[in-house]
């Protein structure tokens, strides 16, 4: 996992408070965050017709091969114990986000320490699930390639499919180091010391990242239940579905685990939203009455606050990174 190392002292900038305050909190989520990036091995499911039959393809519409462009399902993917494979993939994955922070770098997320170990039993039993997952698809692979063969005419090509799919499926995790490697410190101090400025720029921009990712969220959330509790259609109030309101309170939960505290604004904007909506079940808000009236008009305002927040946010970024 990511090291905790002794920082060149830094001469913090005086010319504004809130500059200052965004290089704590950068350092704040660096001392609290281990990086971690997940790895998923899947088979490709389609492939690219070859150069003679897009010309057959072509042939059929008097076109030019060349312009065409078509591929072919190789299995069928809507197959139960496929199906139930790609479920585990996604699980796994909505959880790594749902519990991590993002980072500047693509693949990369940053999760808090006291949720490692959390994370990494989720990640380990989602391994063994998705092989009992995959063993099951495997026994029924010949049944599959079958079909294929059928469904696909001239099309099928043995070649496509591997005698087994075992191999093919794999999630897997590591934590790479956000950090200069130490060595750098005594080998060449001037190196280490520019690594360093390089990584707290690094994470002053992931605190940006992550409330910008939390307001928009926000804004999105709330901003669909405004919009069904307003009005009505065809005289009755508008039909919402239970996610509408479950979203916001997941939402709340995880903004309270995941805060880093960056923002006194955002954290304003995110408890008026939970103190008004947090204890709310959906049928509280399906008939016309004066409560479904209240929620809307104080997610009304909320929404409107948050358009303001973040049409500040670019000049707040420039702000944060002039230093």
């Amino acid at each position: 996992m990511t090291s905790i190392l002794e920082w060149p002292q830094q001469t913090p900038p005086n010319d504004s408070t809130n500059n200052e305050s965004t290089l704590e909190v950068g350092e704040q989520l660096r001392t609290a965050t281990t990086a971690i990036r997940l790895h998923v091995r899947w088979p490709g499911v389609r492939k690219t017709l070859s150069q003679g039959q897009r010309q057959l393809a072509a042939g059929a519409f008097s076109a030019d091969a060349n312009l065409l462009s078509a591929g072919k399902k190789l299995f069928d993917t809507s197959h139960p114990v496929f199906r139930a494979v790609s479920t585990v993939k996604s699980q796994a994955v909505s959880y790594w986000r749902s519990q991590t922070l993002p980072y500047v770098e693509p693949g990369l997320r940053l999760v808090k320490r006291g949720m490692v170990l959390g994370l990494e039993s989720y990640l380990r039993e989602s391994q063994l699930e998705l092989q009992t997952k995959v063993r099951g698809l495997d026994q029924c692979w010949y049944e599959l390639v079958d079909q294929a063969r059928t469904r696909l005419g001239d099309l099928f090509d043995p070649t496509d499919y591997p005698p087994s799919i075992t191999d093919e499926f794999e999630i897997t995790w590591d934590y790479p180091s956000t950090t200069p490697p130490d060595y750098l410190r005594s080998v060449a101090p001037e190196v280490y010391e520019e690594e360093c400025r390089r990584v707290r720029e690094r994470f002053n921009e992931a605190v940006t990242i992550a409330e910008t990712a939390f307001a928009e969220e926000l804004a999105g959330l709330v901003a669909h239940l405004a919009e069904r509790l307003s009005g009505d259609s065809d005289g009755k109030p508008k039909v919402f579905r239970d996610t509408a309101v479950t979203n916001l309170q997941e939402f709340f939960s995880r903004f309270r685990r995941l805060s880093i505290g960056s923002d006194d604004s955002l954290e304003r904007l995110v408890q008026q939203a939970q103190s008004l909506i947090g204890g709310m079940v959906p049928d509280d808000l399906r008939q016309a009455n004066p409560l479904r009236e209240r929620i809307s008009e104080g997610l009304t305002r909320i929404e409107a606050s948050l358009d303001g927040y973040m049409t500040e946010r670019p000049r707040r970024n420039i702000i944060r990174r002039a230093s």
